[in-house]
């Protein structure tokens, strides 16, 4: 029996957000920038991409982007059953890591922001993987390990204070290493990973909340503490996050990390690493460098 993926995500709670968000109005600034981005980097593929599938991107924003530079519109994956019914046909209710598709099925899959609160990043990786035809691509968005760094300090240092210790408030995002890593160990040829940094400026950590709260993303966290927040430790955190990352105007930052992946299924076309020593000319003359024996130093 293979063993149980550790749950770090209440993946009940980010329906039931997901689904409440939908029903307000939504903060959809960064979705719709990280989308037109994965739309734009498509569109530099030289490939004709007919079967499409976007996997757990939260709206149409993606499919949209994808659809509006000629492509057929990909098929939603939608984890939620109840938002599936307002997505745009072709849509599949499945969770990100069950994945309905048959393998070598794909030509192109895509996600833009729906993968950060999976548990087994690996698995679906691999699924992805096992359902692109050889030479099949994988393109996605996720934000990354800096993404709220400020509200994550600013609520350590209130509660140390205030509560006289810490509970996980902010998720833990992917580092880009480690997602670069996992492409390699599911299979993907010519793995690339890169990150943005996105900074967005609020008049007070409560607007910035609202906008999390809007965009279905407060703490879905499995072990988050089930007691309310303390009315003290709130505000001592919105102090902490005033003193320390408001710009001069009085507006406070806050980071979005976005990391940008692909891969593709391996196919016998594809650019192959050369065989170690088997390199016409050596690194050093092409870096026009001065080459040591082993264990020699440079002189002072």
């Amino acid at each position: 029996m293979a063993p149980m993926t550790q749950q770090h995500f209440d993946q009940q709670l980010v329906g039931r957000r997901r689904v409440r968000a939908a029903r307000g109005e939504p903060a959809d600034f960064l979705l719709a920038q990280v989308a037109e981005d994965l739309a734009d980097r498509l569109a530099l593929v030289q490939r004709s991409f007919t079967a499409i599938a976007d996997v757990a991107t939260p709206t149409d924003a993606l499919r949209e982007a994808i659809a509006g530079r000629g492509w057929p519109l990909p098929l939603a994956a939608e984890p939620v059953e109840s938002l599936a019914r307002r997505r745009a046909a072709p849509v599949v209710v499945a969770p990100a890591d069950a994945l309905p598709f048959r393998d070598q099925s794909l030509d192109l899959a895509v996600s833009a922001l729906g993968l950060q609160f999976v548990d087994d990043l690996p698995g679906v990786f691999a699924q992805v993987r096992r359902a692109l035809k050889p030479d099949g691509l994988f393109l996605a968005a996720m934000l990354g390990g800096d993404t709220l760094t400020e509200l994550r300090q600013a609520f350590a240092a209130a509660e140390s204070e205030i509560d006289g210790g810490l509970s996980p408030r902010v998720a833990p995002f992917a580092d880009v290493r480690d997602v670069g890593g996992l492409l390699q160990r599911a299979g993907f040829a010519l793995p690339v990973t890169d990150s943005d940094r996105l900074t967005v400026r609020y008049g007070d950590v409560f607007a910035l909340m609202r906008d999390l709260r809007a965009m279905g993303a407060t703490n879905p966290l499995a072990g988050r503490r089930r007691v309310p927040l303390r009315r003290a430790t709130l505000l001592r955190m919105a102090e902490v996050y005033h003193e320390r990352f408001a710009d001069p105007d009085g507006r406070i930052r806050a980071t979005f990390q976005v990391v940008t992946l692909s891969g593709w299924a391996p196919h016998e076309s594809q650019q192959k690493p050369l065989r170690p020593g088997s390199a016409k000319a050596r690194l050093a003359d092409a870096l026009k460098a001065i080459e040591l024996p082993t264990g020699e130093k440079p002189g002072g």
